[in-house]
């Protein structure tokens, strides 16, 4: 890969990976999708980077669980659920055009019971980690 290809994938995942620790502390503000993001352009530019991010304690189990299973973690499911559900009470408060309304909320819900259809991971086995750095 041309370094400049590395760099932007470097720059594009330490930008991700940055929203997704901020979004750690921010309220409305969503980790796990940065980081799944941060990972896959590490991946890319920085193997050795994507590593630390599947290894994380704190990222890094539902990163695994996703990259392996596709799977989300119930706790993550509950927040998702209850940060939709916030979101549908704002939309219905704040906007006036009836049409725009259902859509979103319509798009919230699809997404919503995408979310909940999603399997909760199982156990990690020890050498997943390795047929995940093959990738």
């Amino acid at each position: 890969m041309h370094s400049l290809g590395r760099a932007v994938y470097m720059s594009l995942a330490w930008v991700s990976f940055a929203l997704g620790v901020v979004g750690v502390f921010v309220p409305l503000m969503p980790s796990t999708c940065f980081m799944l993001l941060a990972v896959w352009a590490a991946s890319r530019g920085s193997p050795r980077f994507a590593l630390w991010i599947r290894e994380h304690p704190r990222f890094g189990p539902t990163v695994v669980a996703w990259e392996g299973e596709r799977a989300i973690p119930r706790h993550a499911k509950w927040m998702a659920g209850f940060m939709l559900a916030l979101s549908v009470v704002v939309l219905l408060v704040t906007l006036s055009l009836l049409w725009l309304k259902l859509l979103l909320v319509a798009g919230l819900a699809l997404l919503g019971l995408w979310i909940v259809t999603r399997p909760e991971p199982g156990r990690v086995e020890p050498d997943s980690m390795a047929r995940l750095v093959r990738r």
